[in-house]
C-alpha cells in the first residue's frame, strides 16, 4: 500500500468479532496502525499514546484502529487492561498485514522470523492513503503527537 492507493473496504474483525469496513469511517480520517503484539512494552506505549490523545485525535477528525495478528481474546485483554477507547482488528491470518505490506521478515538478536512491521497509515475521508509513518519513523511513546503534527 502506497500513498494515493485506495484502502480495502473490508478491514477484518475486531475484538468482538464484528466485521470492520472502511465505509464505517466515512467522513473521518482513519489512523490504521499495525503493531507486532499485544502487551509488549513498545506496543503498549504506542497504544497508550493514542489513548491519552484520543480526544485530540477525534477533535482533529481522526478515528483510530489498531491491527495485530493476535486473536480477539488477546485484544479484549489488552483493551481492558489499558482502557483503550478504540477497536483492534484480529488479523490472525495476516491478510490485512499482507495487503498493506506490513508483514515481512524481521531480525532480532540474529534470529530471523516473520512478523508485523510497526507502520501507521493515515487514510483520508475518501479512503485514500495520504500518509505513511514507516517502522523507522514510528516513535511509540509520542505516536499520537506524530500523527497530529
Amino acid at each position: 500500500m502506497n500513498i494515493g492507493d485506495k484502502a480495502p473496504e473490508i478491514l477484518g474483525r475486531d475484538e468482538n468479532g464484528k466485521e470492520i469496513r472502511l465505509s464505517d469511517f466515512q467522513g473521518k480520517k482513519l489512523v490504521l496502525y499495525f503493531y507486532p503484539k499485544d502487551m509488549t512494552a513498545g506496543c503498549t506505549s504506542q497504544a497508550c499514546s493514542l489513548r491519552d490523545h484520543y480526544d485530540a485525535l477525534q477533535a482533529a477528525g481522526y478515528e483510530v484502529l489498531g491491527v495485530s495478528v493476535q486473536d480477539e481474546k488477546s485484544h479484549t485483554r489488552f483493551i481492558e487492561k489499558h482502557q483503550l477507547p478504540f477497536h483492534l482488528i484480529a488479523d490472525t491470518d495476516h491478510l490485512l498485514n499482507e495487503a498493506f505490506g506490513t508483514w515481512g521478515e524481521k531480525n532480532m538478536y540474529g534470529r530471523k522470523y516473520f512478523g508485523t512491521k510497526r507502520t501507521t497509515f493515515i487514510i483520508n475521508e475518501e479512503g485514500i492513503v495520504e500518509r505513511i509513518i514507516t517502522p523507522k519513523e514510528v516513535k511509540t511513546k509520542i505516536h499520537a503527537e506524530q500523527i497530529l503534527e
